[in-house]
């Protein structure tokens, strides 16, 4: 035993750091829903589908912002089924899910009531590749120093932090936006880092297309830029950018425009570079206008009235 007074030695020092990362760690899994390695949540599987509905898996500070859309199902006796991958990327994948209330009492099980959604699910610390996270996360830093010094360092833990932080800061902006009136899909709840959204689609499951698909008529391109100039201007009222804007994260349905992929929303007033994003967005999705026939003027044109919007100028 050590004597009262006596220094640490090196092993000591080294105990009392990993039992600390280890309550850190604690933290940020009842944060955030992970499971601790080696550690196996129990389930009991419904009869149909992959799962029960994992609705009352998440705080009311973890649903969508109220009154509920009337297609949101909240009964905790639906089933979630997973019909499909719809998108792939660096890091997160989207997958089709339905969940739906079985129809009691009869011998076949069908749905009585069946929404679809879109749930985004943000890779393990092994398959994640972020891309210019400090740049985004400037003036969006967490209040725990050793999680903030294990995400620069890139560790394991570092990395789950990191993903943490970008399912939740996805589902803060989607409520935020959502809430302002921005066109971007309904944020139903958050468990962990799956994120389930509106999808934007048909009831077929066949998925919007991207802007990027289209090809417009000279009145619906001009359509299209009214759209995008209105939902940009109420992103930089709000104070935001959307930080990596183009035509593929702008989906078309029966002719509305909707905004997604917003996990590394800039907040344009504290970020020392929130010009510079607010510009580059304009810019971006401007040059596939223009180059399908919309007037150059009207992007430098946006871009001068989203930073007065944004009290930039």
């Amino acid at each position: 035993m050590r004597s009262r007074g006596r220094a640490r030695t090196r092993e000591d020092r080294a105990e009392v750091a990993e039992r600390s990362l280890d309550n850190t760690f604690a933290e940020y899994a009842a944060k955030y829903g992970f499971t601790a390695p080696g550690e196996e949540a129990f389930t009991d599987g419904p009869p149909a589908g992959d799962r029960w509905t994992t609705w009352d898996d998440s705080t009311a500070g973890q649903r969508g912002p109220q009154p509920y859309p009337s297609w949101v199902i909240t009964d905790l006796g639906a089933v979630d089924t997973e019909l499909g991958i719809l998108k792939t990327g660096k890091e997160a994948d989207v997958f089709l899910l339905e969940r739906s209330v079985p129809e009691t009492g009869t011998a076949v099980t069908t749905a009585a009531r069946r929404t679809l959604m879109a749930a985004k699910r943000y890779r393990d610390p092994k398959h994640r590749m972020f891309h210019r996270d400090d740049g985004y996360r400037e003036g969006r830093r967490d209040r725990e120093s050793r999680v903030n010094r294990a995400m620069a360092k890139g560790s394991a833990f570092g990395r789950e932090a990191v993903a943490g932080q970008w399912a939740h800061a996805e589902f803060a902006a989607l409520t935020s936006l959502w809430t302002a009136g921005v066109a971007v899909p309904y944020p139903v709840q958050i468990v962990g880092t799956e994120l389930l959204m509106e999808f934007v689609g048909g009831d077929d499951g066949v998925a919007a297309p991207r802007l990027a698909q289209l090809r417009p008529d000279a009145g619906e391109l001009a359509d299209l830029w009214a759209q995008l100039a209105h939902n940009l201007s109420l992103l930089a009222l709000a104070g935001y950018a959307h930080g990596d804007l183009s035509a593929y994260n702008l989906l078309v349905h029966d002719g509305r425009l909707v905004v997604i992929d917003v996990p590394q929303i800039v907040d344009v007033i504290g970020n020392p570079h929130g010009r510079e994003f607010l510009d580059r967005d304009v810019r971006n999705v401007g040059g596939w206008f223009t180059a399908r026939g919309l007037d150059p003027h009207h992007v430098g044109a946006l871009s001068e009235a989203l930073a007065r919007d944004a009290r930039l100028s």
